[in-house]
C-alpha cells in the first residue's frame, strides 16, 4: 500500500487523507480552492531514482494543505523516461483525487498539473511533448518557472 504524508498530519492512508481534505474544504464552503498537483524526481544511485508526488489543496487568499506520496523505481532513466513518469504519476493522482472531489461535491475548483519541466535547461526539448499529453488528458498544467508544487514541494520531499 502506498502511504501519503504531511508534515501536518503525518503518515496517512488514502481514507485519512481524504477526510482530511474533506476537513478542511468544509472549513470555508464560500472559499474559492485551487488543487494543484506536481511531482519530481532524483536519482539515488546507479538505476534508482526516488519520485514524490504532491498535492497540494490551496484556499485561495487563506492558506493550504499539502499531501505527498513517495515512490522508488529501480530501472535505468533516460532523462526524458523519468520526465514522462513524472507526469504520469502527477496523472494518476490528478485521476484519483479528482473523482473524490466531485463525489464530495467540490466540482466547482481550479485544478492543476504543475510539471517540472521549462523552457530553459535541460528539459526544453519534452515541454510541447509533455504538455501535450497533460492537456490531452483534460489537465490545465503550469511549467517552471510557474510550477511551485513540482519545483518547490515535490523537489523539497525527494
Amino acid at each position: 500500500m502506498l502511504y501519503f504524508y504531511s508534515q501536518r498530519f503525518g503518515k496517512l492512508n488514502l481514507d485519512e487523507v481524504k477526510s482530511k481534505i474533506i476537513e478542511f474544504l468544509h472549513l470555508d464552503k464560500k472559499s474559492k480552492y485551487s488543487f494543484i498537483i506536481g511531482s519530481d524526481s532524483q536519482r539515488i544511485g546507479k538505476d534508482k531514482y526516488f519520485f514524490v508526488s504532491a498535492l497540494i489543496v490551496h484556499r485561495v487568499g487563506s492558506g493550504a494543505i499539502y499531501f505527498y506520496q513517495k515512490k522508488i523505481i529501480n530501472q535505468k532513466m533516460s532523462l526524458k523516461t523519468r520526465i514522462y513518469n513524472e507526469a504520469l504519476l502527477s496523472l494518476q493522482m490528478a485521476e484519483k483525487f479528482l473523482e473524490i472531489f466531485k463525489q464530495n461535491g467540490f466540482d466547482k475548483f481550479d485544478f492543476q498539473i504543475h510539471l517540472d519541466i521549462g523552457n530553459q535547461g535541460e528539459t526544453k526539448s519534452l515541454v510541447s511533448e509533455i504538455t501535450t499529453l497533460i492537456q490531452s488528458s483534460g489537465y490545465n498544467f503550469q511549467i517552471k518557472p510557474n510550477a511551485p508544487a513540482a519545483s518547490k514541494v515535490a523537489d523539497k520531499h525527494t
